[in-house]
């Protein structure tokens, strides 16, 4: 609920209230709790070992920060270690490691206050310095993907051990959620031993052997309360739909995310088992031409693509109508700045052709990789695009690759592959992390000054109207020109066991934002 001054029955601000209140030229303060109290309604029970099988990682999976860039390697990380936002059912940033918040006039200037009593499983209390440097790992000279988010960072200081204060070079209503970001993971001071990873998260790790298994241990006296339920948390890699259903069949495990689509209706009838799904919140399904390499640096060659793949036909009869029909950007519909009035690209293999000839392209052949570790049913996806290619008279070569290595060997290296891009919580997020010229995650490698441009103006934007044409300008942009195929956007469909308590859908990822293992219990 929300009061007629913009603040969320939790105490939390709006982003029509912070706007409204920073315009008017007053100092703003955010958080104070954790979360909700009505997040703790359902009494969690402690003790039980949880099982979980789990596509999305790959055998050069660890716990550095820095890298994380699907499920399995997110979720080891959310298992030992905090954040300093969290976000909740709705997609609201909520206190975590930051307990409260402060912004002046202008939203480039925020105070934060570091939660305190928090220790890490070596023994060190939680303070100032390990915000900062966990933050810096990503800023500077880093391999962070997160890098392009933070540059407009220009200053991090310590104003107590329990209070910072960042400096943004230019205004950012949304620069608390960006704190949200996985990627931003709290470590000690100096630590850099990833093999071995020290966070204040509700558990430790046992064994771990990248590909396939991790191994958590309850370090005890959690300081969330209601979380960390679980004596035992053991992650099994099962990129194998089948066998990862079949182990939630039969009890092997007690929860498995990615479902397939294929199967899911079956799976909703077993006595057993309940199925979460999350209707349009999950992955976008993207096949990536990086335009910066030939032929895709002519924009006709890319358009021809995006006409010609038959986005409906691959979700009605790969997806099984599991997933939203995507537009090539990656901003959620459910967003409120989506561009609702942006034409969605229908199928039209005369337009395809039409654009293939603009580009000099009639009688060439295109080469998309593709690979299970990209997600499961990438292959027949890309089997019905190489179909409805052919009316176009658009050759397309598929090249199929092991799952094993698939994110470090192929993604950003091959020039047309299959990708997967998960949700962000903000417009900003999204489209900075995906396109901007300064970010190290967007892959399809386009730049455009007007887009960059229009993107920093929106963020300190106050008039919502204005703000919102700005960032449907920048989607147009985007669904235009960039080297997105986004062609669906799937529901998130997570099984557990009955006896798995405390599981919903959350906006951003499936498997509770990949903190199942902290937020669940045994019935």
């Amino acid at each position: 609920m929300r009061d007629g001054n913009g603040w969320t029955s939790a105490g939390l601000l709006s982003r029509r209230g912070f706007l409204g209140t920073a315009a008017a030229g007053a100092l703003v303060t955010a958080g104070g709790l954790w979360l909700p109290r009505a997040a703790h309604a359902q009494e969690a029970k402690k003790g039980g070992t949880l099982r979980l099988g789990m596509e999305g990682g790959t055998s050069t999976d660890s716990f550095n920060p820095m890298t994380l860039s699907d499920e399995v390697p997110i979720s080891l990380c959310y298992a030992v270690m905090n954040g300093l936002i969290e976000f909740d059912g709705a997609g609201q940033p909520q206190p975590e490691l930051i307990e409260s918040w402060e912004v002046a006039p202008g939203a480039t200037v925020w105070t934060f206050n570091i939660r305190q009593g928090v220790t890490f499983s070596n023994g060190k209390t939680l303070d100032a310095q390990d915000v900062i440097y966990s933050i810096n790992l990503h800023r500077g000279e880093t391999v962070s993907q997160l890098k392009g988010n933070l540059e407009p960072i220009t200053d991090i200081r310590k104003i107590t051990d329990h209070q910072i204060e960042i400096t943004l070079a230019q205004g950012n209503a949304d620069f608390v959620a960006l704190l949200g970001d996985y990627h931003l993971l709290v470590v000690p001071d100096g630590h850099t031993d990833w093999a071995n990873p020290i966070g204040t998260g509700a558990y430790v790790v046992e064994s771990f052997e990248p590909g396939v298994r991790a191994v958590f241990k309850n370090r005890g006296d959690y300081w969330k309360p209601g979380r960390g339920n679980f004596d035992t948390v053991e992650i099994r890699y099962i990129a194998d739909a089948v066998a990862r259903t079949s182990a939630l069949q039969s009890g092997q495990i007690d929860g498995a995310n990615r479902l397939d689509p294929r199967t899911v209706d079956f799976l909703m009838q077993a006595p057993n088992l309940h199925i979460v799904r999350g209707e349009g919140t999950g992955l976008r399904y993207v096949f990536c031409a990086r335009v910066s390499d030939d032929p895709y640096t002519n924009k006709n060659a890319v358009l021809a693509l995006k006409y010609g793949i038959d986005r409906q036909k691959i979700i009605d009869n790969v997806l099984n109508g599991y997933a939203t029909i995507g537009n090539d950007h990656t901003v959620a519909p459910s967003n409120p700045f989506f561009n609702a009035d942006l034409p969605q690209r229908a199928y039209d293999p005369d337009k395809a052709a039409f654009h293939l000839k603009e580009a000099g392209l009639t009688g060439s052949e295109f080469r998309l990789t593709v690979s299970e570790g990209a997600w499961v049913t990438s292959p027949d996806c890309a089997q019905i695009f190489q179909q409805s290619l052919e009316p176009a008279g658009i050759k397309l070569e598929l090249n199929k690759v092991p799952a094993d290595g698939y994110w470090s060997n192929v993604w950003r290296v091959d020039p047309f592959c299959a990708v997967i891009w998960g949700a962000r919580m903000t417009a900003d997020e999204s489209l900075t992390v995906s396109y901007s010229t300064a970010s190290p995650m967007n892959d399809s490698n386009w730049k455009n000054e007007t887009f960059d441009k229009l993107l920093a103006e929106a963020r300190v934007e106050l008039d919502q109207a204005k703000r919102k044409e700005m960032y449907a300008t920048c989607q147009q942009l985007v669904s235009d020109e960039a080297g997105h195929i986004v062609f669906a956007i799937n529901d998130t469909l997570d099984g557990y066991a009955t006896t798995v308590m405390g599981v919903d859908k959350h906006p951003r990822f499936g498997m509770c934002d990949l903190r199942v293992a902290e937020k669940a219990w045994f019935a």
